[in-house]
């Protein structure tokens, strides 16, 4: 339904079409999908309540997870809804200020992301590099401070990609071949040069969630020097093991990104576009849903939590 690229942008609206070659396949995939989203659902609004109603959960490790947490339902509520309505419904039209919102708030949500777990290191290195000023360090106006830094830098990062799709001339292709709108999707449906959009865009991965590897990656490097001069073997595994969820879920979160970014530029006809997009909509939905469930299985503290709800409710039935 997509006209003139010279009239009014908002008069665009366009089709996606979920995964191309596996249409057929659709309504199998979203059973896993839709069940991904709800345990992710579940599980982090269970992660928020037990975070925010108990203060001995009020530290410096369980109030960055609350952010993850947060950051974890928004990121599978911007894309997953949509995502089930193409495959259920074929419902795929979206408007050109919709498609654009969707794609601000999916990089936006992710770069957060990136930010807190980054956090999330330091707060690693913080605990068994620097012990005895832990709480010093990390106090409640500090992690606040982070949380709005991190949010402020997704913002001015994420922001002028809606200006840079917003300038483009749009020539009638209005067909997207994904579940969901980012930026050089829609960029590549213009017919102007889109050299600006792709070079902001690696840039923007280098300097954000590239950076936040690298600083993640120095982090570990001094947590191990730190724990390697630990003399008792079990204090050593102690102190490892505590890093045991952040890990996991920093292999969940960039692995499959780094794959997408890089499948999306420089795969070429080498990787099927069924096998990128697929990957894509399981990015969205895996690592929102695994995280809960790798914390909950990793803290005590968090089990015992949950134990006891579930432990009052038996009574109360």
């Amino acid at each position: 339904m997509a006209t003139s690229n010279h009239t009014n942008l908002r008069d665009i609206w366009y089709t996606m079409i979920g995964i191309p070659g596996l249409e057929e396949a659709h309504t199998w995939i979203s059973i896993p999908i839709c069940f991904m989203y709800i345990i992710a659902l579940v599980g982090n609004t269970l992660l928020l309540y037990l975070i925010f109603t108990d203060h001995s959960l009020h530290e410096p490790m369980y109030l960055f997870l609350f952010m993850l947490a947060l950051s974890d339902i928004l990121l599978s509520t911007v894309t997953t809804p949509k995502m089930l309505a193409i495959f259920w419904l074929q419902d795929g039209g979206i408007s050109f200020g919709s498609c654009v919102s969707q794609m601000f708030f999916l990089h936006f949500i992710f770069v957060a992301e990136s930010a807190i777990l980054l956090a999330m290191a330091f707060d690693r290195y913080v605990a068994i590099c620097n012990p005895l000023k832990y709480t010093t360090i990390l106090t409640p106006s500090v992690i606040g401070k982070m949380g709005i830094a991190s949010v402020i830098r997704s913002f001015l990062i994420c922001f002028p990609l809606v200006f840079l799709v917003y300038r483009l001339t749009y020539c009638g292709k209005n067909i997207i071949r994904h579940s969901y709108c980012e930026h050089m999707g829609i960029a590549r449906l213009s017919c102007d040069s889109i050299k600006v959009n792709i070079y902001y865009g690696v840039i923007i991965a280098l300097f954000s969630t590239c950076l936040d590897v690298v600083l993640i990656i120095i982090s570990y490097v001094l947590i191990l020097c730190t724990v390697f001069r630990i003399p008792s073997k079990q204090a050593r595994l102690k102190a490892l093991s505590t890093c045991g969820s952040h890990v996991c879920v920093i292999l969940l979160f960039y692995t499959p990104a780094f794959f997408s970014f890089f499948a999306h530029r420089f795969g070429g006809h080498n990787i099927a576009l069924h096998i990128h997009i697929l990957l894509a909509n399981l990015y969205v939905v895996v690592p929102p849903t695994l995280n809960p469930i790798i914390y909950g299985v990793k803290s005590k503290k968090i089990q015992e939590k949950v134990i006891q709800i579930f432990s009052l409710r038996k009574k109360f039935c």
